[in-house]
């Protein structure tokens, strides 16, 4: 086994066209990647490749949002698995550190006060228990890690389908639309306290709620297209709120795509109610199917969802470099 091949290439690819050669190597986003270069998700200069002549060895791309003008995730790397005679791993760090020192030559991976993209990657829910899966994820891991990014947490995906049953809430809750951006705000700012969420938990090391709340609110919620009539907050019969729950979609799938009940609420069964109006919600509009993911140590969250009927379509493991 060689560590390095000796000509080894690494380079951008030069464009759409050679997406066929950057889709050599099997991925669950392949078939979103040209889609993704022509809305801007994606840009060529931040997909790169490692080439032993015309063999591709190993892959990487960044992806971010439409209000985005720099890196939003590193949410894939890629080795190809059933090359034997190299250093995986080796070969991943280096077209990660080549890329890195590319894009952000002022720090990696990138400049001191700038939020860094987090690493993320789709596996196999129990991807532990197979040899071949845990090898796979732990090349990409480590290849990571030796970049000096460090794990922040794994999340479970979740999917309803259409032709699924549609779970109806209960008749303790009642349900009405948000009254304004201030109203949804403050939800969730109280729905902060007590959170399970590995990234708001790390938000909060460095944030008041109200900071958090606001700074998710205009990094996803505030972009989404689909109606704020979705929106679902969750009563007592006396008018008291007890949580809430956002159906929306983003640029891929119909998603759950926040839901919570409020501290004081916690522990009687009502994320089972908001779950099912989220659901209902979306099934209404005629839906395919539905996304949504909560973190692993979330567990009600999680029997929640298996509850609904939601099935676990795989996981995904987060790893972050700190400022």
């Amino acid at each position: 086994m060689t560590v390095l091949p000796n000509d080894l290439t690494i380079r951008t690819i030069t464009g759409p066209e050679e997406l066929d050669l950057f889709n050599r190597l099997p991925y669950v986003q392949n078939d979103e990647l040209a889609d993704d270069l022509a809305q801007g998700r994606r840009r060529p200069s931040w997909m790169w490749m490692a080439l032993d002549g015309d063999r591709l060895l190993a892959r990487l791309s960044w992806w971010c949002r439409p209000q985005d003008d720099a890196p939003f995730l590193l949410d894939l790397i890629d080795v190809d698995d059933n090359a034997h005679d190299i250093d995986r791993v080796a070969v991943a760090e280096e077209l990660l550190r080549t890329a890195n020192a590319a894009l952000f030559p002022d720090g990696v991976p990138v400049a001191q006060g700038t939020p860094p993209p987090e690493f993320l990657r789709f596996v196999p829910a129990g991807w532990r228990e197979d040899e071949s899966d845990r090898r796979m994820v732990e090349d990409r891991v480590r290849a990571v890690e030796r970049s000096g990014a460090v794990p922040l947490v794994e999340r479970l995906r979740y999917e309803w389908f259409a032709g699924y049953p549609v779970p109806q809430p209960g008749d303790r809750l009642r349900f009405r639309g948000i009254k304004s951006t201030e109203d949804i705000l403050g939800l969730m700012t109280r729905a902060l306290d007590g959170t399970l969420d590995a990234h708001d938990r790390l938000d909060l090391k460095e944030k008041s709620a109200a900071e958090v709340a606001a700074a998710n609110f205009a990094d996803e919620f505030a972009h989404y297209d689909t109606p704020r009539t979705w929106w679902r907050v969750a009563t007592l019969p006396d008018g008291e709120p007890v949580g809430f729950v956002i159906p929306a979609r983003n640029a891929y799938h119909p998603i759950i795509a926040y839901i919570a009940v409020l501290p004081e609420h916690r522990g009687h069964g009502y994320i089972d109610d908001l779950l099912a109006e989220g659901t209902r919600v979306l099934a209404k509009e005629g839906v395919p199917n539905i996304r949504a993911a909560t973190d692993v140590g979330n567990v009600p969250m999680a029997k929640a969802f298996e509850r609904a009927g939601y099935d676990t379509t795989s996981a995904v493991v987060n790893l972050t470099w700190e400022k």
